[in-house]
């Protein structure tokens, strides 16, 4: 009876060793926050791109929290929706007061995630339940508008030389124009010393 309570107790302290070890593992693995310590703070957008609860915040490019909710703020005053993050961070992240923060993307159609560039003022950061106003991303719809307004510029660009219309058609198109250019720069060649003389002004 005595051998067989030793054996269950070796038993049992090796079943508890090896759960300490696995739960260990387990959080290692997961990139808990169990052994870190952090405080929240919050980001304000007005478009957020597809920012998600759990996407990484990078301070410096350097990974240092996630995302922990996402809220839509109604301003019945100004008549607009504002987007409230709120942001978990390490404590060894000390994030001053004017940092810029904006709207990442890994890679070309990777993850979104916050990025924050540090500010200059060394003197004040950013404490816990703090607000910071981020830089919204561009919209693809502004994106595709640009594209289309650059498209449409040159296409009339284009009309306009073939109309031979404005100076750069003119010269493309117009002969005279184009010899008078030519004995102008024939002539100053030939006599360089015009391009210093200067006329006498009339009393």
């Amino acid at each position: 009876m005595i051998d067989k309570s030793k054996l269950e107790i070796k038993l049992g302290i090796f079943v508890f060793f090896a759960l300490v070890i696995l739960v260990f593992l387990v959080l290692s693995i997961g990139d808990f926050r169990t052994w870190n310590t952090g405080y929240n703070i919050f980001v304000e957008f007005g478009f957020i791109n597809g920012v998600k609860i759990g996407a990484p915040v990078r301070f410096a490019g350097v990974d240092v929290g996630e995302v922990e909710d996402i809220d839509i703020i109604l301003d019945p005053q100004t008549k607009t929706a504002r987007v409230k993050v709120l942001a978990w961070v390490n404590n060894k992240a000390q994030i001053p007061v004017n940092s810029t923060v904006w709207v990442n993307t890994l890679g070309l159609l990777g993850e979104k995630y916050i990025e924050i560039i540090a500010g200059d003022n060394f003197d004040k950061f950013l404490k816990h339940n703090d607000t910071i106003v981020g830089e919204d991303p561009i919209a693809m719809h502004e994106v595709a508008q640009l594209a289309k307004k650059l498209a449409t510029d040159i296409d009339e660009s284009i009309v306009r030389l073939n109309k031979k219309e404005g100076t750069v058609g003119r010269l493309l198109y117009d002969d005279k124009l184009y010899q008078d250019l030519e004995e102008l720069v024939g002539d100053i060649k030939n006599n360089p010393w015009k391009l210093l003389y200067k006329t006498r002004e009339k009393r």
